[in-house]
């Protein structure tokens, strides 16, 4: 991938809907907040998390290429981006 902070999405994470990740992304944040996780284990899924962060990061911007290329085909409908960052 061409962004300086992207990794490569393992396979289990990218065949994940955008619901899917979003959850899990969720239950790490969730076992981040609650202190009940070693720092080993939380260093290995904040990483995870990251990666699940990026691969919806991904997927929205897909949806919003093709929402855009949707408004673009109408003609008489503006077209602004989406800040997703």
């Amino acid at each position: 991938m061409s962004e300086k902070n992207s990794q490569e999405i393992p396979a289990d994470i990218a065949k994940m809907s955008f619901e899917e990740a979003l959850k899990e992304l969720e239950q790490i944040v969730e076992k981040l907040d609650s202190g009940q996780v070693d720092l080993d284990q939380s260093i290995d899924i904040y990483t995870r998390g990251s990666l699940l962060k990026q691969h919806c990061e991904g997927k929205l911007r897909s949806a919003q290429e093709r929402v855009d290329k949707i408004m673009a085909k109408n003609g008489n409908l503006s077209v602004e981006p989406a800040n997703i960052e």
